[in-house]
C-alpha cells in the first residue's frame, strides 16, 4: 500500500504483536464488551496527524482499493452523507454471500440518488464492522457531540454501536455506491455466517437492479408502511427473509385456489405455496424485496399495503396470509377490516404475530430491563402488547370468527408447559398462529 500507514491494535490484555504495531490495552468501561470504543479516544486524540481514520474489527479486511473507492465517493457525496461498506463472505463453491443483508435490515427504496456518476442507496444496517473518516469528517463527527460518547447500546448492541455511531449520531447517512458494489464490499475473513444469514449475490443483484431501474426511471416511489419496532435492538420487528413458515402453509385449508400474501418479503412461503398449484398474489413490503418474490414466480402488487386494497378491489381470494406483522400495524383492527373485503365468502385470514405475554417477558418487565422499556406504549415501543386473547379481539372487532389458535411453544419452554397440563400455555408460547374466517354481513 502506497501510504504511510499507522496501526493501533486495541486490547484487555498485553500483546505482542511486533514493532510495526502499537498495542493501546484497556478497556473504556467495566464492561468487557466496551473494548471496540476504545478506538474513539485514540482517533479524537491523534485528529490532526492523519489524512484518513479507519476502524475496522479483526477479522474485517479493507483493502487499498476499498480506501481509493471511499475518497473518490467522498468527493462526489453531499456534506451530510458518507460512502459506507457491505460485508461479503465466500462459500467453499466460490459463491459470494453479503452477511450484511439480513433478518429486517433492507434498501430504502426512496434513498436512491445519483451522486456525480454513480447511483447511492442506504441499507438500513449501517454495521458493515469498519468505517472509514477523513479529517474533516472525523473534525465533524466530533463537533456533533454524538462521537466523543460512553459506551452504550440502542439499535445496535454495544460491540456494533462502537462501529455505527458516526452514521447514527453524528449526522451522516451511510450510502452504499450499488454501481461499483464490489469497491465498496469488505471481505469477512472467517466465513462464519454462511448458511446462518445473509444473502447469496444473485439475489443482492437482483436487488441492485431493482434500484438502478428507480434511479433510470425517476419519480416518487411507494413509501412502505414501517415496519420496525422502536424498541431496544429493534426487537420483534419484521423479517424481510423469514424462512419458509411450514407451519402457517399446514393452516391453509385443503381446496384452496388463490392465496393474498400480505407484508411478503423475498417470498419463501409464498413459493411454496405456488409449488401446491394454489395462485398467490403477494404485497410486498417494498418493491425492492418485492422483486425477489418475483423471481419466484409470484405475482407482486408494487403498492405499499395501506393502498393495495384499493389497487386490488374487485378481486377476490380464498386466503389472507399475514404473518409476523399485526402487532407493528398503528390500527390492526381498521388494517384487517380493509383486507376483509378481498376475502370471499366464508374466505380464511390465517396470521401469525408475537406472545408479548411470554412468561419470560413478563418477568423480564417485572425487573426493569432495558430492552423492554416503553412496551406498554405503543407509540413508544411501535409494538402492541399481543396475546391470543388481543388477536381473537382484533379478529372479532373486523369481522372475523377465530376458529383455531396455535401455541408456538420452542425450547425448554414445552417441558413446563408439559409439567402444567397445558393449562398455562400462554405463557410459555413464544408465538401465535390464528385461523380465522370471514363472518357472513
Amino acid at each position: 500500500m502506497p501510504y504511510l500507514v499507522d496501526i493501533v491494535v486495541v486490547s484487555n490484555i498485553p500483546k505482542a504483536l511486533g514493532t510495526e504495531v502499537e498495542v493501546v490495552v484497556g478497556l473504556p468501561s467495566k464492561n468487557p464488551w466496551s473494548l471496540p470504543f476504545a478506538h474513539k479516544r485514540i482517533f479524537i486524540e491523534r485528529q490532526d496527524h492523519y489524512d484518513l481514520f479507519i476502524y475496522s474489527e479483526d477479522d474485517t479486511l479493507i483493502t487499498q482499493h476499498n480506501i481509493e473507492a471511499y475518497l473518490q465517493a467522498s468527493a462526489v457525496l453531499n456534506s451530510n452523507e458518507i460512502p459506507g461498506f457491505l460485508r461479503s463472505e465466500q462459500g467453499p463453491d466460490g459463491t459470494i454471500y453479503y452477511s450484511t443483508i439480513h433478518s429486517h435490515y433492507h434498501w430504502d427504496a426512496s434513498s436512491v440518488c445519483r451522486r456525480g456518476n454513480d447511483i447511492f442507496a442506504f441499507l438500513t444496517n449501517e454495521h458493515g464492522a469498519c468505517y472509514i473518516l477523513t479529517q474533516d469528517q472525523l473534525r465533524q463527527s466530533i463537533a456533533s457531540g454524538g462521537f466523543d460518547v460512553k459506551p452504550h447500546e440502542g439499535k445496535y448492541d454495544m460491540l456494533v454501536s462502537a462501529a455505527t455511531d458516526p452514521y447514527t449520531q453524528c449526522g451522516y447517512r451511510k450510502l452504499i455506491c450499488i454501481t461499483r458494489l464490489e469497491d465498496f464490499t469488505c471481505k469477512h475473513l472467517t466465513n462464519k455466517y454462511i448458511g446462518r444469514t445473509g444473502l447469496e449475490k444473485s439475489q443482492v443483484e437482483v436487488q441492485v437492479r431493482a434500484m438502478l431501474d428507480i434511479a433510470k426511471n425517476g419519480g416518487p416511489v411507494p413509501v412502505p408502511m414501517s415496519v420496525e419496532s422502536k424498541l431496544l435492538g429493534t426487537r420483534w420487528t419484521k423479517s424481510y427473509y423469514e424462512p419458509c413458515r411450514n407451519d402457517l402453509l399446514s393452516m391453509v385449508p385443503e381446496g384452496t385456489k388463490s392465496v393474498l400474501s400480505i407484508g411478503c418479503g423475498w417470498g419463501k412461503t409464498e413459493e411454496a405455496l405456488l409449488k401446491k398449484n394454489i395462485q398467490v398474489t403477494a404485497i410486498p413490503l417494498d418493491t425492492v424485496i418485492g422483486k425477489l418474490a418475483e423471481t419466484k414466480g409470484i405475482r407482486v402488487i408494487p403498492e405499499t399495503m395501506e393502498a393495495a386494497p384499493e389497487i386490488l378491489a374487485g378481486e377476490k381470494f380464498d386466503v389472507l396470509l399475514i404473518s409476523g406483522l399485526l402487532h407493528l400495524m398503528d390500527d390492526p383492527v381498521a388494517f384487517l377490516r380493509n383486507y376483509r373485503e378481498l376475502l370471499i365468502d366464508d374466505g380464511v385470514i390465517i396470521l401469525s404475530c408475537p406472545n408479548l405475554t411470554h412468561l419470560a417477558i413478563l418477568v423480564r418487565r417485572y425487573m426493569g430491563q432495558p430492552d423492554l422499556q416503553g412496551l406498554e406504549d405503543y407509540q413508544k415501543s411501535g409494538v402492541h402488547q399481543t396475546s391470543h386473547r388481543v388477536l381473537c379481539s382484533w379478529l372479532r372487532s373486523a369481522g372475523f370468527v377465530v376458529e383455531q389458535v396455535e401455541h408456538v411453544i420452542e425450547g425448554r419452554w414445552k417441558a413446563y408447559n408439559k409439567y402444567t397440563l397445558g393449562l398455562t400455555k400462554g405463557l410459555w408460547a413464544s408465538e401465535f398462529i390464528i385461523a380465522a374466517k370471514k363472518r357472513a354481513s
